[in-house]
């Protein structure tokens, strides 16, 4: 989605250094970053501007990702989603995959497979 031609990830993780890092790399690409510092922080943000995507940590407290991507689709929101695990698995990729994640991303993040995924979503 463009809105006004800005071109808006959301980044979902408690990692501040994780947050600053991506928003550092998307900005030079181009996007506009909002952050995140919780599933409950994103759930009660009004965003201005609709996001294009959502990178979205497994491993937060009170709310994991899979957590806040069942909340999104029970809302009848859901976004095109990347969720990001440094102990990725068969069973975990599974439950994101029946969500509705687009892809898993292992971290720390390979550049290519971040930009290989939102890059997808901003033309």
């Amino acid at each position: 989605m463009e809105d006004d031609g800005r071109l808006i990830v959301a980044v979902v993780d408690d990692d501040e250094a994780v947050r600053d890092s991506l928003r550092f790399l998307l900005e030079t690409a181009g996007f506009d970053v909002d952050t995140f510092a919780s599933a409950c922080q994103f759930l009660a943000a009004s965003i201005s501007h609709p996001c294009i995507c959502l990178l979205v940590d497994q491993h937060m407290p009170n709310l994991t990702g899979l957590d806040l991507l069942r909340r999104l689709r029970e809302s009848g929101q859901m976004p095109r989603v990347a969720l990001m695990t440094g102990s990725p698995s068969e069973e975990l990729t599974r439950q994101a995959l029946e969500l509705g994640v687009v892809a898993v991303l292992e971290k720390p993040l390979a550049e290519a497979s971040l930009f290989g995924f939102v890059g997808r979503f901003g033309d």
